[in-house]
């Protein structure tokens, strides 16, 4: 296919030569390697008039001649990838990864070994979708060798060529294959990239855990991930990746009352409290697992639920917390003013440390936290409103009836 602009057309090719004239980095970067072209996402994403955030480029020269010129532009220059081709140029703290120009020598499912070319066709062909392997030059024009213009026009998500010679060369194509179809697919499944993924789908348990889950969690974020997800049990891929989601009742329910996008929200729908074996399977992160599990015993707060109740419910955990909860509850309430009031009101704090059982005279250990614990308990019992005196005395009565090793005079 020959190189074509956006929309086929002068304006099409002038908009995106503004784009591209308007942002300075990227200028200067292209002063420097006038052959190398954008590729990849940001390509796809302007055309599909959706904002674009990294942009990657390719070039067909070596990746030492790409540091060598960037080097005596007074560029910094990274080598992040030299086995792979890519040197990442950042300027003024924004990175650019610049690959040159490849093809893939040997590939098992997981790692490609690639050797370098100055084929734009060639290195287009090793992508996965037609709407990834377009490339732009600096003045607008692009060069689509695949159709990708016309499947992002139709909102059709394609495999490059063969759909299981491309899954083979890395399984996790499968769940990119659904992520992309969450976020442009209009038309129905392309029926060849479904036919080779019910057939390959359990070249995923070849993947890392982590590669995985980042696939998952951007399969989440998507404005529906729904249409995906239910296409993903379809093909026998959910319950390979997401065993734990026994339905998607809960995050349908989820996305109806309006819950942001939130990947880790949304897990917390899908597998209601099955933490633990997700978060060994998967490798969550520490903070992903405690937010988790932070979500799945908090309390279910009714809509109306009084200052006192709030109050309580807001010493025991974070606001964030329970908000999270308010959008997971069974039944079909409206807890948006409860959500609103969560964040406004102010958390109570207990007003004592172990600090005011030592001077008691109290030894420290164990049973300092003890004391503490047993007055907390009974400052929330009574709605959190006793001063810090009240619960001193509360300390001292305590101590009376449940006395503690004090320090010897």
């Amino acid at each position: 296919m020959t190189a074509q602009t956006p929309s086929a057309n002068a304006e099409g090719k002038t908009l995106l030569r503004l784009w591209i004239a308007g942002d300075e980095k990227l200028s200067r970067l292209w002063d420097v390697l006038p052959e190398a072209r954008i590729v990849g996402g940001a390509v796809r994403d302007r055309i599909a008039g959706r904002a674009v955030s990294d942009i990657d480029l390719a070039s067909p020269l070596k990746p030492e001649t790409v540091s060598g010129r960037l080097a005596a532009a007074g560029i910094r220059a990274v080598p992040t990838g030299l086995d792979h081709g890519t040197v990442t140029a950042v300027l003024d703290g924004r990175h650019f990864e610049i690959t040159t120009l490849r093809r893939d020598v040997e590939t098992d499912g997981r790692h490609a070994v690639v050797a370098f070319t100055e084929d734009w066709r060639e290195d287009a062909a090793r992508r996965d979708f037609t709407i990834n392997a377009m490339s732009m030059e600096r003045d607008g024009t692009i060069h689509d060798h695949f159709g990708g213009q016309a499947d992002l026009a139709a909102g059709l998500v394609r495999f490059v060529g063969d759909p299981a010679t491309r899954i083979r060369e890395d399984f996790l194509r499968i769940l990119r294959f659904f992520r992309f179809y969450g976020r442009y697919a209009v038309s129905p499944p392309d029926a060849d990239a479904i036919d080779a993924i019910r057939s390959l789908r359990e070249g995923l348990r070849q993947l890392s855990a982590e590669r995985v889950w980042s696939e998952i969690k951007r399969i989440l974020a998507a404005p529906d991930p729904l249409p995906a997800l239910r296409l993903m049990a379809e093909t026998g891929v959910l319950p390979l990746v997401l065993p734990e989601a026994a339905s998607l009742a809960a995050l349908e329910r989820l996305q109806a009352r309006g819950a942001p996008a939130d990947p880790l929200l949304r897990v917390a729908a899908l597998i209601g409290g099955q933490i633990q074996p997700l978060a060994r399977r998967l490798k969550l992160a520490d903070a992903e697992r405690a937010r988790l599990a932070a979500i799945a015993a908090a309390p279910d707060l009714p809509a109306d639920a009084d200052a006192a109740t709030l109050r309580r419910a807001l010493a025991e955990r974070p606001a964030a917390v329970l908000a999270d909860r308010s959008w997971l509850t069974a039944d079909d309430g409206d807890r948006s003013a409860l959500r609103q009031r969560l964040a406004t009101t102010e958390r109570p704090a207990f007003p004592l440390k172990g600090r005011d059982v030592l001077a008691l005279g109290a030894e420290a250990g164990p049973s300092v936290g003890a004391a503490l614990a047993a007055v907390r308990r009974w400052w929330i019992e009574r709605d959190c409103l006793p001063d810090e005196a009240a619960c001193r005395a509360e300390l001292a009565r305590h101590l009376e009836h449940f006395p503690i090793h004090r320090e010897r005079m």
